[in-house]
């Protein structure tokens, strides 16, 4: 008798997470809803986090989910033997630590000016094609400009820069470089990027080299 095997399936594809970022203490909110593969490793979703949002990847960074945090180790040394361990952020998924439609987590980045972002996991939906790079939908707001002081810094930048009668208006346009518009962001502009980065992996030079293309754009 000839045995006969099954029909071979096709493979599997993770499954496309829709994240709602929310940049935390930012008022009007600065938001970015993306599509991310949920095999996306942490430090691939740091990547395209900092593409989407608009930050530089200047500063460390981490994820936390509960009382777990999640972070690249090679940037952390323990001084106490009671510091919480900190996790290797590039041996853990997004669906490892986001399993199901409701679970929330922080990103937090640059722990001087400690910026916070609350991810919401709105819909884990089927990815029959199989993509493999985040797409963002929609979003709203311009991200702070990097090393502004945090939400109080911000603030009064923002104040400084509408008075052009402010006795550090001038300074502060010195000091930016370039145009800043708080009101600003660009989709298309924001997904051309996001498809420049690596996958499964990017490495920080490739992360570096998208971002400064990014910004040379927006000049």
């Amino acid at each position: 008798m000839i045995s006969v095997l099954p029909p071979a399936r096709g493979k599997a594809h993770a499954p496309l997470y829709q994240l709602k970022v929310v940049l935390l203490g930012v008022a009007p909110p600065v938001w970015r809803r993306l599509h991310v593969p949920g095999n996306a490793k942490l430090d691939w979703l740091h990547a395209a986090l900092q593409v989407a949002v608009g930050w530089t990847n200047s500063h460390l960074h981490q994820f936390t989910v509960g009382e777990a945090c999640y972070s690249d180790t090679s940037h952390y040394f323990a001084e106490f033997e009671d510091d919480q361990e900190i996790l290797e952020e590039s041996t853990f998924t997004l669906r490892q630590i986001a399993p199901q439609e409701g679970d929330a987590f922080r990103y937090e980045y640059d722990f001087g000016d400690s910026w916070e972002h609350e991810i919401t996991v709105e819909k884990i939906l089927p990815n029959p094609a199989g993509a493999s790079f985040a797409l963002c939908l929609e979003g709203a707001r311009a991200c702070p400009p990097e090393d502004c002081g945090g939400i109080p810094g911000y603030e009064e930048l923002l104040k400084i820069l509408k008075n052009r009668k402010h006795p550090e208006h001038k300074r502060m346009k010195e000091w930016l470089g370039r145009p800043f518009d708080a009101a600003a962001f660009d989709e298309e502009k924001t997904n051309f990027w996001l498809r420049k980065l690596k996958w499964p992996r990017t490495t920080e030079a490739q992360l570096r080299k998208v971002l400064m293309g990014r910004d040379a754009v927006q000049e």
